[in-house]
């Protein structure tokens, strides 16, 4: 299903392997699942080769415990499927505590990143050679 939903945005920039993604309010496990659903159906194309997620998480508020399990598996996903960086953008401390365990329970501690703005995260991306928008 593309394009915005009330929960969460993800853009795919097919040509240079960014997935950008912005995620709003609480995530329940129904939110999370339809999210997991979306997200693998609209990257799915890219996933041959080196890809990115550059995630806007400044509008999320917190995740249901089942929702933070999802999401860990979504990034055993993601990992498995040539997910070279995880970039996060995030600000809140209860959800950045929640984004370390998604990090552990999808293997992608390594790989995943945490900045303040947007512009440290993509900064952080066209060091590792991606083409930002």
């Amino acid at each position: 299903m593309d394009g915005w939903h009330l929960e969460y945005d993800i853009d795919v920039d097919k040509e240079n392997g960014v997935v950008y993604e912005k995620i709003f309010g609480v995530f329940l496990p129904d939110t999370a699942m339809a999210y997991l659903k979306d997200f693998e159906e609209q990257v799915s194309p890219i996933t041959a080769k080196p890809w990115v997620k550059l995630a806007d998480l400044t509008n999320w508020k917190t995740a249901h415990p089942e929702g933070v399990e999802i999401i860990g598996k979504h990034l055993h996903w993601c990992r498995g499927h040539n997910m070279k960086w995880s970039v996060n953008i995030i600000n809140n401390p209860v959800t950045y505590s929640q984004l370390n365990k998604m990090f552990n329970l999808g293997g992608t501690s390594k790989i995943s990143k945490t900045f303040r703005t947007i512009k440290e995260g993509e900064n952080f991306l066209r060091k590792q050679g991606f083409k930002i928008k």
